[in-house]
């Protein structure tokens, strides 16, 4: 079974502002590079074929395959998972997600559609005007 992580993109305004933050990360392949401190167990589970889908403003907005799990240090000396992602960003219907630490599994039958080329993003005519307008700066309506 393919799983895929959850992530809270801290501090993240937009789509494009994650874009220019993981820029900085690159590595010689063009892939970003996102630091963690906690390690996938279920590492083969998320290597085969999961993405990182990323929590902007409470809501989840698009995700990103996962090419790789390796290992690094931070400035300490301390072990880190250092998960390599394909710099696509492939929007997914929006969903709103509450705030939790660090990341989370988040399994197939739990992620939200991706919003195929052309296609239109499904938006509920009960999602207060407030949240419309958000995902509206977001380039999203």
């Amino acid at each position: 079974m393919t799983l895929n992580l959850i992530k809270l993109a801290v501090g993240i305004e937009d789509l494009e502002h994650l874009e220019r933050r993981q820029k900085q990360t690159r590595n010689s392949k063009g892939h970003y590079r996102h630091r963690t401190r906690m390690t996938p167990q279920r590492q083969d589970e998320v290597l085969s074929g999961g993405s990182m889908y990323w929590v902007i403003k409470g809501m989840i907005l698009v995700r990103q395959p996962i090419i790789n799990l390796g290992v690094g240090k931070d400035e300490h000396g301390k072990p880190l998972c250092v998960i390599e992602l394909q710099p696509t960003q492939i929007l997914v219907q929006p969903r709103a997600q509450r705030a939790f630490q660090g990341w989370r599994y988040l399994k197939p039958d739990s992620t939200p559609e991706d919003v195929k080329a052309g296609g239109k993003l499904f938006i509920d005519p009960d999602m207060p005007q407030k949240m419309k307008l958000e995902l509206a700066k977001l380039g999203l309506l």
